[in-house]
């Protein structure tokens, strides 16, 4: 960890966070001296301030944001108006948000590759065709069928999978993580992909910058490239006050030939596998996905390496099913699905409240945080007051103080109204998952966090009727043996932690 430090102190991004700070530094001490000298300032800074209070509430778009984003502009109309036309009109976002918009363009329908199979999908289960239908029709993620899966918890399980596979590679092997961290996972990870890119086989690696910051040297995609390994950082970090810093590449996917292809919360440092110990034991959980619904974690990886590298991507050339139908049995049904942070559509979340909106006997939830907004609050408490047993898990020893403070004052609401709330005690919980009446179930990347729901870039799997269902139902069952019931009278608060904890969740969207 020392190494770590001294790493990032005496780094280029040590000079980009410096650089950062002085731009906040002089832009704070302008404001204030002018502020201090110019009545008329000070008249136009406010009279700023609410003409944008006014346009925020008239406005349909993220609703989360408007009380925080009032409050500070109320409070603070010099500061709070500076910022917010700062962080909500930059040209850099812009940019970015029409890169995403062009690559999904061009690309989207090859979703659609292995077939559409909607009217099929929608006969074999009628329960869930809103669901499918949205993800589908609005969003362009088609269900497939053809497509084995296989739920793989805790880490280390997923660890030696990946490496199974990974070694039967015979074209490509892609990797996106938002953390990647030099040791024993990783180093036996890069010992493959150093042996396949030897053999000719297009080994590609995408790490999101911030998320790799304590972890890794700069530019380690230049120390990949002497292995033959194509590797590139997303959304370098800056020496510029921006709000596209906010976001990150949180997604997990691995993918073999297009063929088979992993997610799930699990990134590839050791502390996720238990090598040493980091708040307890790491549980986590991912999902194999073999046959047809692979393709489509092989076009959103393509997708981001295209983003972010600004290559042009032949995206077909990659399709490994051109010559012969894919070979899988169909198991259920499987659709794969990603969430950006630069459109209004909030895929994410939109599903969790779907699920949780059309269970009937239970909603089983595990989530390292639980900072949700009113759609999701209000969904599973009216599923809890509607008959259907709602239990969620969370971690008791958490991996931020702050964070967890302000998990654990959503539990008592929650409680209230039916919804059962369990702390996993032998330390972190990691996973992201999701499932519901012994038919449908998620596997992804989210967090139940504002950062997930809206800032970052994730991805998950949707099941239905597949093998990982029944397992992720067994998993959910043996880690209540190892929780704490939350009660009512454990949520009673004394004055001062009652406020302090309001003060999180207000401002937890701007966290």
């Amino acid at each position: 960890m020392r190494k770590r430090w001294s790493r990032v102190i005496f780094s280029g991004r040590s000079v980009i966070a410096v650089l950062i700070a002085i731009q906040v530094i002089f832009i704070l001490a302008n404001l204030f001296i002018l502020n201090e000298y110019s009545s008329f300032f000070n008249i136009g800074a406010s009279i700023l301030s609410l003409i944008i209070v006014i346009h925020l509430n008239a406005s349909g778009d993220r609703s989360v944001y408007k009380l925080p984003w009032t409050m500070l502009l109320l409070i603070f109309p010099i500061f709070g108006s500076f910022f917010y036309v700062i962080f909500t009109y930059q040209q850099a976002s812009r940019k970015f948000s029409k890169q995403i918009v062009s690559i999904r363009r061009d690309s989207q329908n090859l979703y659609f590759a292995p077939g559409n199979i909607l009217d099929q999908a929608v006969k074999a289960m009628p329960e869930c065709a809103p669901q499918i239908k949205y993800l589908q029709e609005t969003n362009g993620f088609p269900v497939y069928a053809h497509t084995e899966t296989e739920y793989l918890s805790p880490a280390e399980v997923k660890w030696h999978r990946l490496l199974e596979e990974m070694k039967k590679a015979e074209k490509y092997i892609f990797l996106e993580y938002f953390i990647i961290d030099e040791g024993v996972m990783w180093d036996s990870i890069l010992n493959i992909l150093k042996e396949k890119a030897a053999e000719g086989v297009d080994c590609r690696v995408l790490y999101d910058d911030m998320g790799c910051l304590f972890y890794l040297k700069e530019n380690y995609a230049h120390e990949l490239a002497k292995y033959g390994i194509k590797c590139a950082p997303f959304n370098p970090f800056r020496p510029l006050l921006t709000a596209k810093q906010n976001n990150r590449d949180h997604r997990k996917i691995a993918v073999i030939d297009g063929k088979v292809a992993f997610t799930g919360g699990i990134n590839l440092a050791d502390h996720y596998i238990n090598i040493y110990e980091y708040r307890g034991y790491w549980k986590d959980a991912s999902v194999l996905v073999r046959g047809e619904a692979a393709w489509s974690f092989t076009l959103m990886f393509l997708q981001m390496w295209g983003l972010t590298t600004e290559e042009t991507v032949d995206y077909m050339s990659f399709y490994p099913w051109k010559d012969s139908p894919c070979p899988i049995e169909s198991q259920g049904y499987v659709l794969p699905y990603h969430d950006s942070p630069m459109d209004d559509e909030r895929v994410g979340r939109n599903v969790y409240v779907q699920m949780i909106n059309n269970a009937k006997d239970y909603v089983y939830i595990m989530t390292p945080y639980l900072i949700i907004d009113d759609s999701i609050t209000d969904a599973l408490a009216l599923a809890a007051k509607s008959g259907v047993n709602v239990g969620i898990i969370t971690p008791q020893r958490s991996d931020s103080f702050l964070v967890h403070m302000t998990t654990r004052s959503y539990y008592r609401e929650l409680i209230k109204s039916g919804v059962k709330i369990y702390e996993y005690t032998q330390g972190m919980i990691h996973s992201k998952t999701i499932i519901a009446d012994d038919k449908m179930g998620v596997v992804g990347t989210m967090n139940l966090d504002f950062r997930s729901l809206y800032l970052h870039f994730e991805c998950g799997a949707w099941m239905y009727g597949t093998q990982a269902i029944a397992d992720l139902k067994h998993d959910f069952i043996t880690v209540l043996k190892s929780c704490h019931a939350i009660t009512e009278d454990e949520c009673k608060t004394n004055f001062v932690l009652t406020i302090f904890q309001n003060l999180l969740r207000l401002f937890a969207p701007l966290m």
